[in-house]
């Protein structure tokens, strides 16, 4: 069963970029020492935030690659996959 979800207001769906295991150098990286990664490709978008009655488009749009926040959001499983939900305001920057 496939689960669709619009995120509300200024929320934003992304699915994180998985890293290299590999180092340059050849060295594997075992996953208890590897970092979650701080890039992801946004899955979904709310509609805006709301200020003074009005809804303010997002700037990010689905599939955009982002960098966001270390520490940001809250982690969530769709369809099986991990993911993780945030405000437009924790993402840093889109990678062009």
């Amino acid at each position: 069963m496939s689960i669709k979800i619009r995120p509300l207001h200024d929320r934003v769906i992304i699915k994180r970029v998985e890293e290299e295991e590999k180092t340059k150098g050849g060295i594997i990286i075992p996953d208890t020492a590897k970092e979650k990664p701080q890039e992801g490709r946004v899955v979904a978008v709310g509609r805006g935030k709301r200020e003074d009655g009005k809804v303010i488009p997002l700037d990010v749009k689905a599939g955009d690659k982002i960098l966001f926040g270390k520490y940001s959001g809250t982690e969530i499983k769709l369809n099986g996959e991990e993911h993780l939900i945030i405000r437009e305001e924790d993402i840093l920057g889109i990678i062009e």
